[in-house]
């Protein structure tokens, strides 16, 4: 199998444009009562490709031909926060300390509350 160079890359490229995205590491932006989040990802690439041909006598085989390639790719993604807004305000939601994920959700339920009784004021009042 003779691949070259270019197709390798186009082919690794279009998986990663189809794989390597927020979307399908950590999920699509989501809505919190009054706040918007948008998860954050780190993403790392790597690419490596490699072949070679032979030809000619061996001493232990007699006469010989030879050829071969190889490639690989890999990639790192990994969830780092969250983008999260309220109006003109936004704030980055970090998930590597206790301040991060955690305190979002710690947040969560107050954030619920102050929600459901602003939607019950503006029933109540209109």
């Amino acid at each position: 199998m003779n691949m070259q160079l270019d197709d390798v890359i186009t082919k690794v490229t279009d998986f990663l444009k189809n794989e390597a995205k927020t979307e399908t590491v950590v999920g699509a932006q989501f809505k919190l009562g009054e706040f918007t989040c948008v998860p954050v990802i780190r993403l790392g690439l790597g690419f490596g490709f490699g072949g070679g041909e032979g030809e000619g006598d061996t001493p232990k085989n007699g006469k010989g031909k030879g050829e071969g390639s190889g490639a690989g790719a890999g990639t790192g993604i990994e969830p780092m926060g969250f983008l999260v807004t309220r109006g003109e305000e936004i704030n980055f939601i970090s998930t590597k300390s206790s301040k991060g994920l955690s305190a979002m959700f710690e947040k969560a339920p107050d954030i619920l509350s102050k929600y459901f009784e602003k939607k019950e004021s503006n029933e109540v009042h209109n």
